[in-house]
């Protein structure tokens, strides 16, 4: 018994060491992509986005988590939304949308990772006080130059299983600069068709925990549905936070009655 132990954890081992090289070896890849195309110095914004899907997908797959797109994901400007799982999600969204990142400013100054998002094109938010009319007005400034951005309102992860209240101070910026909400929601399903428990990351998991979980599991993919956006005019603020609540949690009924073969929660 001990020995089928050992053997289990030796495999254990080798599969995480795989799927960390395979990790290392995307970062390294995009690191040169983005020295190639000058992304350190000045990010090419207008090219950008389709450096970055290929690089999130990448990164996903080194955790063995494949992105399918249920419908085609127009790539189309605007104020991009989605449900929030998992760390994981970051990769996935990447992958299928056209948007770049949010980020708090200091994160920007971080070795590697604060490089990367730099020269990712990421829109580093300058709190200040703290006053989210502040983020908003940097968000729409953004937007109105001609350039997505996608966030997670929920503020919070989940267990994939249900959409959480939202949060909708930022869609003011989708008022301020007069584009349109963009939603899709994703969900992780095992090969078996139920829904993963090892991709997502909240409650009292570790970071350390969950990325253990996540280069254990196997054959999960990661589905996207794109849904029907919610143009802004003649709305305000609390008008688009209801909309795109139940929108968003319609969505998600409706992924997974699309992709699993048990019904979440059971």
């Amino acid at each position: 018994m001990s020995h089928a132990r050992s053997s289990f954890s030796l495999r254990r081992q080798l599969s995480r060491g795989r799927q960390v090289a395979g990790m290392t070896t995307t970062m390294v890849g995009g690191i040169r992509a983005a020295k190639r195309i000058g992304a350190f110095k000045q990010p090419p914004r207008e090219t950008l986005p389709r450096y970055i899907q290929t690089f999130c997908r990448k990164m996903a797959g080194s955790f063995g988590v494949k992105v399918v797109e249920v419908e085609p994901v127009e790539q189309f400007h605007g104020l991009w939304v989605s449900n929030h799982v998992s760390w994981m999600d970051i990769p996935v969204v990447g992958t299928v949308s056209p948007a770049f990142f949010l980020s708090k400013a200091e994160i920007g100054e971080w070795p590697v990772f604060g490089k990367l998002a730099q020269a990712a094109g990421t829109l580093f938010i300058e709190r200040g006080s703290g006053d989210a009319s502040s983020v908003s007005a940097q968000i729409a400034d953004f937007l109105a130059k001609g350039f997505s951005i996608i966030f997670f309102p929920e503020a919070t992860t989940t267990s994939g299983q249900k959409v959480k209240r939202i949060h909708g101070t930022l869609l003011q910026a989708a008022i301020n600069a007069d584009v349109p909400i963009r939603p899709i929601v994703i969900a992780y399903v095992n090969k078996d068709g139920t829904l993963s428990d090892a991709l997502p990351y909240y409650g009292k998991m570790t970071m350390k925990d969950s990325m253990k979980k996540v280069l254990d599991s196997k054959n999960v993919t990661a589905y996207v549905l794109p849904l029907v956006p919610i143009d802004p005019e003649g709305r305000n603020k609390s008008e688009l936070t209801n909309l795109l609540q139940a929108r968003m949690q319609e969505g998600l009924t409706e992924l997974h009655s699309r992709v699993l073969t048990v019904p979440a929660g059971n």
